[in-house]
């Protein structure tokens, strides 16, 4: 008898809540089912029970960011950021550890590992849906080509074959001369860039800042960039047109601050909406005045 009542009730003019081609999941369904044919308290907690379920279904995964370079004055920012927006944020480091003693620090997942060791990224890539790479240097040519460039390259081709969706690289903008002087840090940078570009078409993202500025701490000390970086960011923002001089005209690019930085390289690997390519300092700018839908 039961049968053929539930028979007729899925065969007529029921409400959509009772057609099984509405679920996907048969469990609701059957859920469904029970909530209309139950009475009293039972017909209370089957709701309840079901709304619960519904909730767990559609509830969305949290984005597991892993930064390179979290140690550093721009990574500790982009860490910041990323922890205020709820992100499930680790780092990876030589030490395993952090190095500073921020309060920030204690909620960071940290990995030991080297970038010019690609075996040691495995594990710090499980599960993660996006990376910002921060990691460069100044030393030698030798040693500059490797930590901006093979480095960056080791992370990008792990991560890539981890399947990671969007990859973040915070490369420098072109500065002329000091391109000549400094060759394998640019020529690294370029070389990182060019892997990125080809391993994430539609997920990578390269910010090209010039100075940065901010608060930097060289161990216990703190220097104040921003007393040299933020009357020239004022000045030389409203001074595109002199940066297309020949051979100095980089030296007009205008500082930007840390926060911007951070803010808009946490967006490139979150937001599916953000355009792959290289984003000037302009550009940075921009970006990190918008609010984000």
């Amino acid at each position: 008898m039961k049968k053929t009542i539930i028979s007729r009730l899925l065969h007529s003019q029921s409400p959509p809540f009772l057609k099984p081609h509405c679920y996907r999941d048969s469990s609701l369904f059957a859920a469904r089912i029970g909530r209309f044919l139950s009475t009293g308290s039972e017909k209370v907690d089957g709701s309840s029970k079901l709304e619960e379920a519904e909730r767990e279904e559609f509830t969305p995964p949290r984005e597991k960011l892993l930064v390179l370079g979290g140690n550093g004055f721009v990574g500790s920012h982009i860490c910041i950021e990323a922890l205020a927006h709820g992100l499930n944020v680790s780092c990876l480091s030589r030490l395993g550890k952090s190095s500073l003693h921020d309060p920030w620090t204690n909620d960071i997942v940290w990995h030991q590992g080297d970038l010019l060791s690609p075996d040691s990224l495995g594990n710090a890539l499980n599960g993660v849906t996006s990376v910002i790479s921060c990691v460069g240097g100044f030393g030698s040519n030798s040693y500059m080509y490797d930590i901006n460039g093979t480095a960056n390259i080791n992370a990008i081709r792990a991560a890539s074959e981890q399947g990671v969706k969007r990859f973040v690289y915070i490369s420098a903008a072109d500065f002329g001369l000091v391109n000549y002087l400094l060759k394998g840090y640019f020529a690294g940078k370029r070389s990182t860039e060019t892997e990125l570009l080809d391993k994430f078409q539609h997920g990578g993202a390269i910010l090209r800042p010039g100075f940065i500025h901010g608060t930097r701490r060289v161990g216990s000390v703190r220097l104040p960039l921003s007393i040299i970086g933020a009357p020239l960011d004022m000045v030389l923002q409203h001074a595109k047109p002199l940066t297309r001089l020949p051979l100095i005209g980089p030296l007009f690019i205008p500082p930007v601050n840390v926060t911007s930085v951070a803010k808009v390289a946490v967006r490139a690997a979150v937001d599916p909406a953000f355009p792959s390519g290289v984003v000037d300092v302009y550009g940075i700018r921009q970006y990190s005045q918008q609010n984000p839908a």
